[in-house]
């Protein structure tokens, strides 16, 4: 089955998490705990594979403003489903919780995606760690964060207030590497924006969904 990139054109998501009703859980099903900013890229696999066993619950993608967080949310989205589903599987990687997320999945008994972030499980973690030596100057964005630059990077980090924070910020890095899950001409336009407000280097990168499908197959059965 097709393993590639696809358009999620008539899919209606929020970027801050998808709940499941009744009816979604059912005994045989798996169940994937997410990060919200995996939500497309997730649906758009499942949809193309034909994985309707599997069902989504994303947590905000907005925590990971507060990494601190993410085990306990964690915690908490296992322990309330557990008992409706035969297996679960985390959809996160450490995304910089210091290893305190794998620490609790090991605590709970489920099993989560490798990589220390999404960058690299999307770049292919053997390629992102072959990288590392070279790119150690390089801001990375993926669809989701090209989307919700202003969101997730510019407010946050008070460039809406304070643009003279840009060089305190950004200084050090020298290029803006887009890594392209879908060919979205609009998405390279506004992603082309980012580095231009960042004062960075541009490149694309088509990276899809690197290790994210191989692993959503083995856990569906593929």
């Amino acid at each position: 089955m097709a393993l590639g990139p696809a358009t999620l054109d008539d899919e209606t998501l929020t970027e801050q998490g998808l709940a499941l009703t009744a009816q979604d859980m059912a005994s045989g099903r798996v169940l994937l705990i997410a990060c919200g900013a995996l939500a497309h890229e997730i649906v758009a696999l499942k949809r193309m594979n034909g994985w309707d066993h599997l069902d989504l619950q994303c947590l905000p993608a907005n925590l990971h403003l507060w990494p601190d967080r993410i085990p306990a949310a964690v915690a908490a989205a296992v322990t309330q489903h557990r008992a409706n589903y035969d297996r679960l599987f985390i959809v996160y990687a450490d995304c910089g919780t210091g290893g305190l997320l794998q620490e609790k999945c090991n605590e709970l008994g489920v099993e989560m995606i490798e990589g220390p972030h999404c960058y690299s499980f999307f770049e292919g973690n053997a390629a992102f760690a072959a990288l590392a030596e070279t790119e150690f100057t390089a801001f990375y964005l993926t669809d989701f964060l090209v989307r919700q630059f202003d969101a997730f990077v510019w407010r946050p980090m008070g460039l809406d207030r304070h643009p003279e924070l840009r060089d305190m910020y950004f200084g050090h890095y020298t290029k803006l590497v887009y890594q392209a899950q879908t060919d979205d001409p609009a998405l390279d336009a506004k992603a082309q924006d980012c580095a231009a407000r960042l004062g960075l280097a541009y490149e694309r990168r088509v990276t899809g969904y690197g290790d994210l499908a191989p692993a959503l197959a083995r856990v569906a059965g593929a």
